[in-house]
Parts: C-alpha cells; structure tokens; sequence
C-alpha cells in the first residue's frame, strides 16, 4: 500500500474537519508524555494533536525517527528525487496505528488534494502530491514526514490524562519544525514551566 494512499473517511485521518474545534476537547495543543509512561511507543514522545472529539482523538508524534528514509517513500510512490541530502532525511515514526499510511505535517501551502489546517501555521496533508512537490524542490517552506499516527477511543485519552500519563502544552511551530528530535520532549515540558526533576514518575499506557 502506498503510505499516502486514500482511505474512508470514518477509519483515520482523512475524516478529520473542523468539527474538532469544540469546546471540551484539546484544540491546537501537543501531548506530552509524563516520565513513567509505559508504553514504550510513547516513552517520552511529544505528539501533535491533529482531532479530538467525543469520538476520540488523533495525532503525530513528532520526535521519533524511524529506520525509513524519504527516497525510500520517494521511491515507493515512483518519484523521481536526485539530491540525495533529501533522499537521505529519516522519517518520523508517527504512532504505532497504520504505520503504512503518510503524513506530511508542513507550513501553510494551498492547493493540495487532501489537506488540514491545525494551527495558524502548521497543516497536514495526507494526499501524494505534497510530497511530489518535494521531490521537485517544490514543497513548503518546512515540513516532516511521518509513517502512522496515534490513535485514542472514545474517552481514552480523557482517562489516560486523568491518569497525569500526558500533560498538554499550546502547539508551538519551533518544536514541531526547527528544534532537534532529541530536545523536543524537554522543549515541550519547559513550554509548561515546569521543572522536569520535579516530574514524578507517573505509570500510563497510550
């Protein structure tokens, strides 16, 4: 299957719309996962919410590297790319849920088939053509590519903050393009004002 394949709209990311915009539900904000998270998907991740709702929530997490370069998914969708500094960027790993399903999370960019806006100034498109404007040198300004995404049922998530397994923080753009993976997770728990030796280690599983 084509990571950036289209699939129904009620299984995944594509059925995403404004309707996540609702009070109750955490809009334009990152989860950050408390020190003594079980689940080893999640240890120590920051992920970016895309959809909550009273049907559940969605997101990326934008701090894990997978062993997937970009030229390989070039490849896969039989994309020409020469330069190899591109080829040879890794992809994230998004979340353990359809990890052959791809996400480009980018800087605003009108025109693409299947698009979201999440914040002011971060979108998501799950649709081929935004990385065939990468490959030309043609894309967004910035941009991450990510196999899979995390998924929560129904009151999951509710449950599992209620449990202080994640702690959510406004949605900032230097931490979801420009800081490096290995200091996100503390870039995101100094966005709270916290100090992180004052974390206690607090068990949950995503």
């Amino acid at each position: 299957m084509n990571p950036l394949e289209p699939r129904g709209r009620d299984t995944d990311i594509e059925g995403m719309s404004d309707r996540f915009h609702i009070d109750g539900y955490l809009d334009n904000q990152m989860l950050v996962a408390m020190p003594g998270m079980l689940d080893p998907n999640f240890s120590r991740s920051v992920t970016l919410l895309c959809q909550h709702t009273s049907e559940g929530a969605i997101g990326i997490t934008i701090n894990r590297e997978s062993s997937f370069t970009l030229g390989e998914i070039f490849d896969q969708l039989e994309l020409e790319c020469d330069e190899e500094a591109l080829r040879n960027q890794l992809v994230l790993e998004g979340g353990p849920v359809n990890p052959d399903r791809g996400f480009v999370l980018h800087t605003p960019v009108e025109g693409f088939e299947s698009s979201l806006d999440l914040a002011a100034d971060i979108m998501v498109t799950t649709s081929r053509d935004v990385l065939a404007a990468i490959a030309e040198g043609k894309g967004p300004e910035q941009y991450l590519v990510a196999l899979g995404y995390a998924g929560w049922g129904d009151g999951q998530l509710e449950d599992e903050m209620r449990q202080n397994a994640w702690l959510s923080v406004p949605t900032d753009r230097a931490i979801v393009f420009d800081a490096p993976f290995a200091d996100r997770w503390n870039r995101a728990v100094a966005n709270l004002g916290i100090d992180i030796s004052n974390l206690h280690d607090v068990g949950g599983r995503a």
